[in-house]
């Protein structure tokens, strides 16, 4: 007994020194990573073309196409062992004409155009427009308890996002269910029309499109953001005296159309059946270039690609790059994915979504399987010291649309978290440009992420 207790006195500083050992061997990597970014980084080049060249891509159009092409290539460049196209059956709503929202009979201020946009996959007004008063409501329970008083009014949805929340994502996710379901809402009791306040913490004169949800127990009427300032304006006039608007849109469904995720991977070495998935959404709303929602995603992820074959790092597990189609208004290239995946009874050991813009890195959240997901965390919580240097935090939180539907494999389900403070100026507008995106920032989350991969194929979970 003496004899083994001996040994075991004497392995333990074996132990701690190759522990030691270790975790300095990754700091000296991860400084690498962020030495070879800085220097040889392609993403804010490719986010170029996807501005410039490229625009707007709404699932379905001429420019989600060309994006699809363009990327693909992008990929084929980098030295990847397989490049492929996944086809999904994607919605095709078009904006159509320029929109109109006017206020018609204000004694105070004459008639005044306010600044609008239609909510994706509304329906449009008809040739000749809408004219009808219109009734301010801060929230979906509101509408309700109006009830019959909605009839043949355009109900205006005026819920501001919290500016009390420090993280910007919590007060959009609190204030968004106007936008998604109050067209439907309204029309339930009557109404003919809907406006709803854009989702930003910013007064602006900017409006801020983005999907609507139409419930089956109502009719479809059109609905259109208006900006902030408008609807300020529009809510002071109201307590004043009746306001009657005008609107008018010609936006309208087509059929859907074949589009396509782009993947890319390199096979793992060791465990290639563990899958570690980094990705964005290639398509955008129509009326920016989606340069932070998602261009700044996908280049993220395809940044992670090239940066392993700029290291010669050999993955010991298989690491993918998606770029998925429609996550902006049906999420259909998701769900043509985690169909795929499931079919072929992958196992997905984390996946990583960039969906929160270029902005600073200031860490990640993570979500996954109630039955796994404490003893997942627990084992990325041990890497925050080598995280932490480069101002990233962990801690539990959502990931992404695009990889939610692979909670079920049981891996662990990664969101990148840049800061929140600016991406609701930009989120769903035509301001959302190349120009509003530093390289250096854009950059750094590259690295983040290729960090927080690297350590996870090093040790999985």
């Amino acid at each position: 007994m003496t004899k083994y207790l001996a040994v075991l006195l004497l392995s333990v500083p074996l132990w701690l020194g190759a522990q030691q050992q270790s975790e300095e061997a990754d700091a000296f990597y991860l400084r690498r990573i962020y030495d070879k970014v800085l220097t040889e980084a392609r993403c804010y080049e490719w986010l170029d073309y996807l501005s410039h060249r490229i625009g707007g891509r709404l699932a379905g159009s001429p420019q989600a196409a060309a994006a699809v092409e363009y990327t693909r290539q992008m990929l084929d460049t980098l030295g990847l062992d397989t490049v492929w196209l996944q086809p999904c059956l994607v919605p095709r709503w078009v904006r159509g004409e320029k929109e109109q929202v006017r206020i018609v009979n204000s004694r105070k201020m004459g008639a005044i155009d306010l600044n609008a946009l239609a909510l994706g996959n509304s329906v449009g007004s008809g040739p000749l427009g809408i004219t009808a008063e219109v009734v301010e409501v801060k929230s979906l329970e509101e509408a309700d308890s109006l009830g019959e008083r909605l009839r043949g009014k355009i109900v205006f949805y005026n819920g501001p996002m919290d500016p009390t929340e420090l993280n910007t994502f919590n007060a959009y996710g609190k204030a968004a269910g106007q936008r998604v379901w109050g067209a439907s809402r309204g029309a339930r009791y009557g109404a003919v029309g809907a406006l709803v306040r854009s989702m930003t913490t910013r007064l602006d004169d900017i409006p801020h499109t983005g999907s609507l949800a139409y419930s089956e127990d109502a009719p479809k009427i059109p609905a259109f953001a208006i900006s902030t300032n408008d609807a300020e304006l529009l809510s002071r006039l109201l307590r004043e005296e009746p306001v009657r608007v005008f609107m008018r849109s010609t936006c309208q469904s087509l059929p859907d159309v074949e589009s396509y995720n782009v993947i890319g991977e390199i096979r793992g070495s060791q465990f290639p059946e563990e899958v570690i998935l980094v990705g964005g959404h290639l398509d955008s709303w129509d009326v920016g270039t989606g340069a932070h929602d998602d261009g700044a995603g996908c280049v993220h992820a395809m940044e992670v690609m090239h940066l392993i074959r700029r290291l010669g790092y050999q993955p010991k597990r298989t690491i993918r790059c998606v770029l998925f189609m429609n996550e902006e208004n049906g999420l259909r290239g998701a769900r043509a994915y985690w169909k795929w995946s499931d079919d072929n009874k992958e196992y997905h050991m984390a996946a990583i979504e960039s969906d929160r813009g270029g902005f600073t890195p200031r860490g990640f959240t993570a979500e996954g399987h109630d039955d796994v997901f404490n003893e997942k965390f627990k084992k990325v919580i041990e890497w925050l010291p080598l995280l932490e240097p480069y101002g990233l935090g962990l801690r539990r939180g959502g990931s992404g649309a695009d990889i939610s539907g692979l909670r079920g494999q049981k891996g662990l389900l990664i969101g990148f978290e840049p800061d929140t403070q600016r991406y609701f100026d930009y989120h769903h507008t035509a301001i959302d440009g190349f120009d509003v995106v530093n390289k250096r920032e854009l950059e750094l989350g590259a690295a983040a992420i290729m960090s927080l991969v690297y350590l996870l194929d090093k040790y999985g979970l």
